[in-house]
């Protein structure tokens, strides 16, 4: 494994960090017991992972909560709080609550990094003004060690994040980089780096990327609008060149690693249900960065991308 320092936190971190929502929820959305979900979190901590990213609204805070008993020291353990319920803010009380029951089913005295989740840019102010001062105060009885943030799907070119980052009360911040979704890369990263903010990315891989009938359909769309080249909907393996004897071994494993070496990225977060998918998704993010030509031609033909491939479970 290799690790990185996550930004101004000081926190030593795997740079794959397992992801505990998604589609997959450790495997328990597809089927999988909690015994077998419990022994994915300690694969993942075998292989050298010690970044666990769970949250209340993903229902595997307990199984989290069971795979480090004996091993809370080898962890750094983040999770979040809703925020928001539809449009309604939440009361800064609730969030405490949620904090306080994650702390039990975590059975952990301190989280290292909490995070107010999927924060929409029309939310950031009661965020900032109500609920984070309340946090601080919990923070200050040693409940959490780190404060962090976090985007959603539906804000695509980051403007929450924007107003975020430069308020300085923010530890970390969560958001969507891929190969279809470049453009972190001139309106966060510059920020987060000025700033020495910790930064876990979501959204590496999705289904377009994971189904090669989800891609084929998200060219063709693109192509049909002007927004890609033609002759990339007319091939059924669209991101083909990506893979050959000195790039990547898929269009999977080329995703994870555009993501990893991009400068300013810090965590890459993966989710999974499988021992052997968890193995995969690691190797990859260990590899070397994709070839120079590689990445200049991903960035030509879709630097200009906005929100391509951000599905989130619940979505068709």
């Amino acid at each position: 494994m290799e690790y990185t320092t996550l930004g101004r936190t000081g926190l030593k971190v795997s740079v794959a960090g397992l992801g505990c929502g998604g589609f997959s929820r450790l495997g328990l959305a597809i089927g999988k017991t909690e015994a077998e979900a419990v022994a994915i979190v300690r694969a993942a901590l075998d292989l050298g992972v010690n970044f666990i990213d769970t949250a209340a609204p993903y229902r595997t805070e307990h199984v989290v909560g069971e795979a480090i008993q004996g091993r809370r020291d080898q962890v750094v353990l983040a999770t979040k709080a809703t925020v928001f319920r539809g449009n309604e803010p939440v009361p800064p009380a609730d969030v405490i609550a949620s904090l306080d029951n994650s702390l039990r089913l975590l059975r952990t005295d301190t989280i290292d990094v909490f995070q107010c989740h999927a924060v929409r840019p029309h939310m950031y102010p009661h965020v900032r003004d109500a609920i984070l001062p309340a946090l601080q105060k919990e923070q200050q009885k040693g409940k959490f060690r780190f404060i962090g943030i976090t985007e959603t799907a539906e804000d695509p070119e980051h403007h929450m994040l924007a107003h975020a980052v430069p308020d300085g009360l923010w530890d970390t911040v969560m958001l969507a980089f891929s190969m279809m979704n470049q453009n972190a890369r001139k309106s966060v990263f510059p920020l987060t780096r000025t700033h020495n903010i910790g930064t876990l990315m979501m959204f590496a891989v999705r289904r377009i990327f994971a189904r090669p009938e989800r891609l084929h359909a998200a060219m063709k769309e693109l192509a049909d609008s002007g927004q890609v080249p033609a002759d990339l909907a007319a091939n059924q393996d669209p991101l083909a060149f990506l893979v050959h004897s000195e790039g990547a071994s898929s269009v999977t494993d080329a995703a994870y690693r555009y993501v990893r070496h991009e400068p300013g990225v810090n965590v890459v977060l993966f989710g999974t249900g499988d021992q052997a998918h968890l193995r995969t998704n690691i190797d990859s993010l260990l590899k070397p960065p994709l070839p120079d030509a590689d990445r200049r031609r991903l960035a030509d033909l879709f630097g200009h991308l906005v929100g391509v491939g951000l599905d989130i479970p619940g979505q068709r």
